[in-house]
């Protein structure tokens, strides 16, 4: 107690429980780098801007001085309505696209199978604008003094710079306990904060003041139609609201009106802006014409509810949400030479010299920047992270900024699981139910089949069918089975019972019933499936003619085993092995076919060893069952293993971010520690947003990673990459340091990485060597066993109910303390 009044005392966060001894007093004299994303100047391009989030409420900071911008986003905000993703004409398509894979004339088979396809997907819109305009005292300033920074420890983003003997402040956040994005203005002065404020959007809207609460409520609607409808062709589109409260400090302080539509401060000590929005969208099945919600009285009820915190309440409150998830994982690699010119570098400017320097301090932020972007765009409740997480600029953006099923969405979920987020990954669970819905009428209707199939790209309506356009990209009926071995590998790291029975195995069925009447008779007494292609990608048919469409890719393949062996091992769990279609689904394992090897000895693509007229390719879709499946392991697989070493070789290292990073997780997979920090040091290449179309792959000044333009999915990759380098894991095995680059990060230390069979991991490296291990499970009823696995030793570690456990590099327990 302190003055009568009871202090709150926060638990320690996870990544804090276990204590290396040692280790810390090593790292005394290394400078504390901060987790900062650093600019020196205002923002001239969207991606010099900073991104805050709540998963469903976004923004990106300009940070001008005499004029700012917030550019807003909603996670619900798309155009269209609910569709009919079935086509009635499909079977017969299907008949005759099925008749010439079989006859071997593959380039007419692509061509007849852009009868399979159907629309586009629906496209994600941006929310609008909060405009500041300074007064006229603004117009110059002291540049030196200019600071803009995202402190990832804080999910906060700071603006600083002085006018004269006067220092202004602004802080941003946006918080998902009170659902809003909160602004402070302040000065060291009072009476400095001067300026007009108002909404504005690129979507059809009206604005107006309510002055009786200092609030600008600005309402809208989306397109009802990707592309402008025609005459009497109108569908209501999604409406949405929102509302900009406003506070301000000061005997002087003076709040107007200005147009009904702005709001003027004048002579303020401080100002503190609380924005909140709602959309009308219920739901993918409900048509925005019939939804029960007003998005006007959602937001101001919610900011009435928000009106009884202070500045501060708002801000102890965020930080309490945000760092009791971005806390439980902590990464530290090698000292670097303290450098008093380097600590007060740009990020970009770090980021250009890191193929000269290679400063591990960035590898860290990096990792860092994923997990927070990862938080700030996906909650429990909140839409998936889409193509850009939730941060978007155009009414089209690239691509739609829709979600692809064919690597991009899974790959925004890659770290959730081992980078100690799991609870980000429940959006994912959802819309993967909302898919099954759809998709067991467009398993029906288009393949007459059970179960149910996505393809590969979808929108907030939960789009099952084929995309628009040609076959490589548009036939893929792949994209829920992939989707699925998400609901296993959550169930792995968590060994959630629960989650497993009522959650994972109706949607594991599902998607299993799907495929096993998609898989036909087919060469050599296997199972095949007809038609098949390799995502995006093209072949040469044995005639000479370009083609996309064959039969039983590999990845087609390695997919469906992966789902078929979690189906087995989930209903033996559930203690379901007897029923009738995981009977079938045993039966099926054994007639697919096995992974091949090409001529060449690499892991072939196709189900013939086609002639690949672009080696350099940006899919590596044939490796999937090396990562992120399992089907292709260095214990299991050596032969397999080295023909994958040979595709990844002839594949390159060039590509968009998202393949850069994939192929990161492929290599450490590989225990190829050289090549996965290859790609890592790839990826650190500063992108110039005025010419990227020079570029593959590489970063923004704000770190967003790029395809080119930007795609947030090899932010989320990256984390899960470097994860993979320091750790991997079976049920039973756990592998230390399987592709750590001893050169590079001699020394260092990771806590807080959960590892499957539902164990959390921390390590520290001495000279490229562990020093000490630290586990403990969580699972509080039964004894853990694991076999630990470091550079050829191998022992077995019992992992007690409740207890944090060290062990010393010889892999021996030496130490036990409660959790």
């Amino acid at each position: 107690m302190e003055e009568g009044g009871w202090v709150l005392v926060r638990p320690p966060a996870e990544k804090d429980l276990w204590d290396p001894s040692g280790v810390e007093e090593d790292g005394k004299d290394e400078p504390n780098h901060p987790l900062k994303v650093a600019f020196r100047d205002p923002a001239k391009h969207w991606t010099d801007a900073l991104p805050i989030g709540n998963g469903r409420l976004g923004a990106m900071v300009w940070g001008g001085v005499a004029a700012d911008t917030l550019q807003l986003n909603e996670d619900t905000l798309w155009t269209g309505v609910p569709g009919n993703y079935t086509n009635p004409n499909a079977p017969e398509a299907l008949s005759a696209v099925r008749k010439l894979v079989d006859n071997g004339r593959y380039a007419e088979a692509t061509e007849a199978a852009v009868q399979l396809s159907a629309d586009p997907s629906d496209v994600y819109q941006l929310l609008g604008d909060i405009n500041l305009k300074f007064d006229d005292s603004h117009l110059s300033y002291n540049e030196a003094s200019y600071v803009r920074e995202l402190d990832l420890d804080t999910a906060k983003v700071l603006v600083k710079y002085s006018i004269g003997d006067v220092e202004f402040t602004r802080e941003h956040f946006s918080s998902f306990p009170d659902q809003a994005i909160v602004v402070k203005l302040s000065a060291s002065k009072p009476g400095s904060i001067s300026l007009t404020i108002s909404l504005d959007s690129k979507l059809h809207h009206h604005s107006y003041v309510n002055d009786t609460d200092n609030q600008i409520i600005m309402q809208g609607s989306c397109p009802g139609r990707r592309i402008p409808p025609k005459a009497n062709d109108n569908p209501k589109g999604i409406q949405f609201a929102t509302v900009l409260d406003l506070r301000v400090g000061g005997k002087n302080s003076v709040i107007s009106t200005l147009d009904n539509k702005k709001l003027s401060v004048k002579d303020s000590d401080w100002a503190v802006l609380v924005l909140v929005a709602s959309s009308s969208f219920d739901g993918p099945f409900t048509k925005p014409s019939e939804s029960p919600k007003d998005p006007t009285s959602e937001a101001i009820k919610c900011i009435g509810l928000i009106r009884k915190f202070s500045y501060s309440d708002l801000l102890t409150r965020h930080l309490d949400d945000y760092q009791s998830l971005f806390h439980r994982a902590s990464i530290r690699l090698s000292k670097r030479a303290p450098s008093e010119d380097f600590d007060k570098m740009t990020t970009a400017e770090r980021v250009k010299l890191f193929r000269d320097v290679e400063d591990p301090s960035m590898v860290e932020l990096l990792f860092q920047y994923g997990r927070y972007l990862l938080i700030s765009s996906s909650r429990p409740g909140t839409q998936v992270a889409n193509l850009q997480g939730i941060w978007n600029k155009d009414v089209e953006p690239a691509w739609d900024g829709a979600p692809h099923l064919n690597i991009n969405l899974q790959m925004n979920y890659w770290p959730s699981l081992p980078c100690n987020l799991k609870e980000c990954q429940e959006p994912l669970f959802d819309y993967i139910s909302l898919l099954s819905v759809n998709g067991s009428k467009t398993a029906k209707i288009n393949y007459g089949a059970n179960g149910w199939v996505t393809h590969q790209v979808s929108d907030i309506w939960a789009k099952t069918s084929p995309d628009r356009g040609q076959a490589v990209w548009a036939l893929w009926p792949m994209g829920g089975a992939w989707l699925c071995t998400h609901l296993w590998e959550h169930y792995t790291y968590t060994m959630d019972k629960d989650f497993l029975k009522v959650k994972a195995y109706p949607l594991l069925e599902g998607c299993t019933l799907f495929l096993l009447d998609w898989l036909i008779e087919g060469r050599g007494g296997y199972l095949e499936t007809n038609p098949s292609t390799s995502p995006e990608h093209t072949f040469i048919a044995p005639d000479g003619k370009p083609a996309s469409v064959s039969y039983s890719t590999t990845m087609d393949i390695a997919i469906i085993k992966e789902v078929f062996y979690a189906m087995v091992s989930a209903a033996e769990i559930l203690g379901r092995d007897g029923d009738a279609v995981v009977k079938r689904v045993v039966e099926a394992l054994s007639r697919l076919p096995p992974t091949k090897i090409a001529r060449d000895g690499s892991i072939m693509e196709w189900a013939q060893d086609f002639q690949d007229p672009e080696i350099h390719h940006r899919h590596v879709s044939h490796l999937f069952g090396l990562f992120p499946g399992h089907t292709i392991t260095v214990e299991k697989t050596p032969d397999l293993c080295k023909a994958a070493d040979y595709a990844l070789y002839k594949r390159g290292e060039d590509g968009p971010g998202w393949s850069t990073v994939w192929k990161t997780s492929l290599w450490a997979r590989l225990h190829n520690s050289q090549h996965a920090y290859r790609m890592v040091k790839h990826l650190f290449d500063l992108v110039d947003p005025d010419h990227e179309g020079n570029y593959e792959g590489g970063l923004y000044s704000n770190l967003f990673t790029s395809h080119p333009p930007f795609q947030i999915d090899a932010n989320f990759g990256f984390s899960a990459a470097v994860a993979e380098m320091l750790v991997q894991s079976t049920v039973k095995d756990l592998y230390l340091l399987p592709a750590l680059p001893r050169d590079k990060w001699p020394n260092g230390c990771i806590k807080g990485l959960k590892a499957r069979g539902g164990v959390t991991v921390n390590i520290c490296w001495r000279e490229g060597d562990l020093h000490e291990l630290g586990l403990w499970s969580n699972d509080r009823n039964s004894i853990c066993v694991k076999r630990l696995h470091h550079r050829g030793a191998i022992a077995t570690a019992k992992i007690y109910p409740g207890k944090i456990h060290t062990f010393n590099k010889l892999l021996k327990c030496v130490k036990t303390k409660p959790l």
